[in-house]
């Protein structure tokens, strides 16, 4: 991929009593397969009707919307 923007950050409670701050941008695919890694079972591209069907980690949906990442 090839990264066009900054898309927002969130900071998520860490084991410990810590805290991830988790930046996120926005790419463009230039190529290549998509597949899940070491830390997913499966990976898909998903159309914005999905996202009402798909077990989302919390948050997800909000940090989207707060950024106006969804179209309305």
């Amino acid at each position: 991929v090839q990264v066009v923007g900054f898309a927002g950050s969130v900071v998520r409670d860490a084991p410990g009593a810590g805290s991830y701050l988790i930046d996120d941008y926005l790419c463009e695919v230039t190529g290549g397969q998509l597949r899940a890694g070491d830390d997913a079972l499966d990976a898909r591209w998903a159309t914005l009707a999905d996202l009402d069907l798909l077990e989302l980690a919390p948050g997800v949906r909000g940090a989207l919307t707060a950024w106006n990442r969804l179209p309305d």
